[in-house]
């Protein structure tokens, strides 16, 4: 079966406008050329649970979950519910701050490892940038040896257009798995190196998604201290979702630092540098860390609710039960149509990609494979690696193995048959 082609009118007519008011129509990872161009909605009119609808009535299994914070689902009454009350009750914008704040940082202690204090922000690049800032000037270095998407700021930003290069260019990049590569550029800037700031689950865009090898992350933290560095795990994603604790929890290596915030509050902004007291307290000396939104309580008071809501609930376990059900019915439909696709990742944060061709065989398969799966009205990013939420249904579960085979099988019929 082909299905038919979605109606977008409406997107397209609004990404139109958008053209001639935003730039872009919008920031480029919401832009039609990071997904199939003409094959996927453009904007979106609301969703509950699992489920997203478009503008153009369209509705889908979500599995990108706004790129990541939707951990629970769309419109949890609960956490709403918890958020409004403080918006009518007692405000959530002043010249100080709420004792939500310290509840919240007692709260994190408990949980992640690393967390003797916390330091709360609105972005995960924000709190990338602070964790640096602080290790800066925790060791009096200036040098970051880097690994992993760290956000949009001047020192780590892909494209550098309008960045001078004397604000990136004591930031290096090693390779995730090979402690080899980190190893020779602390070899020659070690006395120089701040901090080792890391993912410590691999996910690159648009690559399969990597384990750490035995001994890696371990690894790394020797080499970070050996050198004087301090060690940041970036755990945006990672924290809520593959423990409680984060990576750090699940994999047993404790960093310096660490940036937690997608799946902390189930879409409400707000994330945190947490870490060692002896670190953190640079941001009470001589660091300057200010926003006028940063002390803001609607976050924190999202992030309390959806915590409890996760412990009670447990659900991860949920999650993890859901994510493995859906992976092994994926590796059924990839072993029974070999297109040359993968599957990557854990059961809470997956990914299908395709293996390296010649020419662009690969990129017309992975066009068509989404192309599939999206007028089957599952809504995978072409690019970027899928979560599961704790409101996929059975059904979404079902449905999308299915849909997953259906498109694999269009795939063999086109490219091998």
């Amino acid at each position: 079966m082909n299905p038919e082609k979605l109606n977008l009118a409406n997107s397209l007519k609004e990404f139109g406008r958008a053209s001639q008011l935003v730039p872009g129509g919008g920031p480029p990872s919401r832009r039609p050329s990071f997904f199939v161009p003409g094959e996927y909605p453009i904007f979106f009119d609301g969703g509950k649970g699992g489920r997203i609808k478009d503008i153009d009535g369209n509705e889908y299994i979500d599995y990108l979950c706004a790129y990541g914070p939707n951990m629970i689902g769309y419109r949890e009454s609960e956490i709403d519910e918890a958020v409004i009350g403080q918006i009518r009750e007692k405000g959530f914008c002043f010249s100080l701050g709420q004792v939500y704040e310290n509840q919240l940082a007692e709260k994190l202690r408990t949980l992640v490892p690393c967390a003797e204090m916390s330091l709360f922000v609105i972005s995960g690049s924000d709190g990338t940038t602070v964790a640096v800032r602080l290790a800066r000037a925790y060791t009096g270095r200036t040098k970051v040896m880097r690994c992993g998407y760290h956000g949009w700021h001047d020192w780590c930003v892909k494209d550098k257009g309008g960045i001078p290069k004397k604000l990136y260019e004591d930031v290096y990049e090693f390779e995730y798995n090979h402690l080899g590569s980190l190893e020779s550029l602390l070899k020659e800037h070690g006395k120089e190196t701040a901090a080792v700031i890391m993912t410590p689950y691999g996910h690159p865009l648009d690559q399969p998604m990597q384990d750490p090898k035995p001994g890696y992350l371990e690894g790394v933290k020797e080499l970070a201290h050996r050198s004087g560095a301090v060690l940041i795990f970036d755990e945006v994603r990672t924290c809520f979702r593959l423990s409680m604790g984060g990576a750090q929890k699940y994999f047993g290596v404790t960093p310096d630092l660490a940036v937690i915030g997608k799946g902390m509050a189930n879409g409400y902004a707000v994330g945190a540098v947490v870490g060692e007291k002896e670190v953190m307290k640079e941001a009470g000396a001589e660091v300057s860390v200010s926003s006028t939104f940063f002390p803001n309580s609607l976050g924190h008071i999202a992030a309390l609710k959806t915590i409890e809501f996760l412990e009670k609930n447990k659900v991860l376990d949920v999650i993890w039960e859901k994510g493995r059900y859906l992976m092994e019915g994926m590796r059924r439909a990839i072993a029974k149509y070999d297109v040359g696709a993968e599957l990557s990742g854990v059961a809470p944060m997956m990914f299908i990609t395709f293996k390296k061709e010649e020419g662009t065989l690969r990129d017309q398969k992975r066009a068509d494979f989404f192309t599939q799966m999206i007028r089957r009205k599952v809504f995978f990013h072409p690019h970027h690696h899928w979560y599961v939420c704790y409101r996929h249904t059975e059904e979404d579960l079902g449905y999308t193995i299915q849909a997953v085979e259906e498109s694999l099988e269009y795939l063999h019929k086109k490219y091998v048959r």
